[in-house]
């Protein structure tokens, strides 16, 4: 009998009257079912909520932090159920699975000492004038299928330890991981602070469009982000947006092959390429082009497809049907140009599965759709360069600008492209490494706000300033 989830309403595990089937995305059989909220269900976590703001908002850094930490410790103390489920539900190699699990109790815990403190700018014998933060209210969080339990975690703690209180949505695809969570938090969290409640894609504008709810924080592609905005101008919520990425990687001559070929090829092809800040174009110089781009090809010859449940599986399926699709008719247009492949290229028709093989392409053209556009997928174009300033033009050529990364023997060269790329994020000879305690977001279409550290904190509270004159007191 497949297993029913319950949704984290007020304190307690609820259902709704339907039930929406969640699917193995490694053998597309129905793995679970949860509650099939709408309106009804909205309303009453937004009543819970608000109920709950009205204390929360007023609890101590001290209150807030120990909720945050026992999120954090009920996730690490029941990780190995945990990693198994999200495995079933999101399709990622138990090893990638159990990085997130761990990493997003690591991030509770961290992102659990954060302080926003109180500052005063002025302070004579004329006025006190005191900056403080605020909290913004109710939080709508909206979470993706790549990572979501980590983007819950990034939801839901800066959420509580700013003193607001929040309503979740986890994906349809992936919601299984979220609801167990939910489950184990229901009697550590103050009732209505947290509330968790699945549905398919019409919750979302629901809770965009909702006059009980503050804040939007929303994590997805560029196309949906717009839609958010649009609906939460309605009445003005504060929003924050991270959104999607083309995010390029430069290679400069001075880079040893035999050193970066593995770190480039799991900088795109983690969690099946779906990741907002892979590596989704590779700019390698054309000094070393032929020497690296074999060696990116002949280190993912060994580099296994298949079900993230079984041992030496690197690489899982695409989390979903949709996806999948996509990413194969960009393959296939790539196939119809005439473009080469130096790997993949084709599926296998037989069996079940959302399974895509590892696709590196030959030096396509910037105007292909497997460059221009965001792949979400195991897919990796590379590129010759010849100039520097050249290649930082075709980088930042993109509607896009969340992250990117170079590669080099120079750091300091490193430092000088970095300076010059219009993203939010730039490494250096490393990628995908966010800090609890810096800021992350996009630039241009990638996204708006931040999230992580305190400006990520910033983003759920209003500033405030009182002003206290201290001369000519009326009596």
């Amino acid at each position: 009998m497949v297993t029913q989830y319950k949704n984290l309403i007020n304190g307690e595990m609820r259902h709704a009257d339907g039930w929406l089937d969640v699917v193995n995305p490694a053998n597309e059989e129905v793995i679970g079912q949860v509650p099939a909220c709408g309106s009804e269900e909205l309303d009453s976590a937004v009543l819970a909520a608000r109920e709950a703001f009205k204390s929360w908002k007023t609890s101590s850094f001290e209150e807030r932090q120990a909720v945050c930490q026992a999120i954090a410790a009920a996730i690490k103390e029941n990780a190995d159920e945990l990693f198994r489920l999200l495995t079933s539900e999101q399709g990622k190699p138990h090893a990638q699975a159990q990085q997130e699990i761990y990493g997003a109790a690591g991030m509770a815990s961290a992102q659990s000492t954060l302080k926003l403190e109180e500052e005063i700018i002025q302070d004579d014998d004329t006025r006190l004038h005191r900056h403080r933060r605020v909290p913004v209210g109710v939080v709508g969080g909206i979470v993706p299928w790549n990572f979501p339990v980590m983007m819950a975690i990034q939801k839901i703690v800066p959420a509580l330890m700013s003193g607001c209180t929040i309503i979740l949505k986890p994906s349809p695809f992936t919601p299984l991981t979220t609801l167990r969570i939910a489950e184990l938090i229901a009697d550590k969290v103050p009732a209505g602070t947290v509330n968790i409640i699945t549905g398919e894609d019409a919750l979302g504008p629901m809770i965009t469009e909702h006059p009980g709810i503050d804040k939007i924080t929303f994590t997805g592609s560029t196309a949906t982000g717009k839609k958010i905005m649009e609906g939460a101008s309605a009445d003005l919520k504060r929003i924050t947006l991270e959104l999607g990425g083309n995010d390029a990687s430069i290679v400069l001559p001075d880079a040893d092959p035999k050193k970066v070929a593995e770190q480039l090829f799991w900088s795109s092809f983690a969690n099946a390429g779906q990741i907002c800040v892979a590596a989704k174009r590779v700019y390698i110089h054309e000094d070393i082009y032929d020497e690296l781009s074999a060696a990116i090809a002949e280190y993912a010859k060994n580099v296994v497809v298949g079900d993230g449940a079984e041992q030496g599986t690197g690489v899982g399926p695409i989390q979903n049907k949709k996806q999948y699709e996509r990413v194969l008719e960009l393959i296939e247009d790539a196939k119809d140009n005439g473009y080469k492949f130096l790997l993949g290229g084709d599926k296998d028709p037989s069996g079940s599965g959302y399974y895509v093989p590892i696709t590196i392409l030959d030096n396509p053209p910037e105007d292909a759709r497997i460059v221009a556009e965001e792949q979400f997928g195991p897919v990796m174009p590379l590129m010759k360069f010849s100039d520097t300033d050249e290649v930082i033009k075709r980088a930042n050529a993109s509607d896009y600008g969340l992250a990117g990364a170079v590669w080099t023997g120079d750091t300091n060269k490193g430092v000088e492209i970095a300076e010059q790329l219009e993203t939010g994020t730039v490494w250096i000879n490393e990628y995908m490494h966010l800090s609890p305690f810096a800021p992350f977001g996009g630039h241009k279409q990638s996204g708006f706000g931040a999230e992580y550290g305190k400006e990520g904190l910033k983003e759920f509270t209003y500033p405030q300033v009182i002003t206290v004159k201290k001369d000519n007191v009326v009596a």
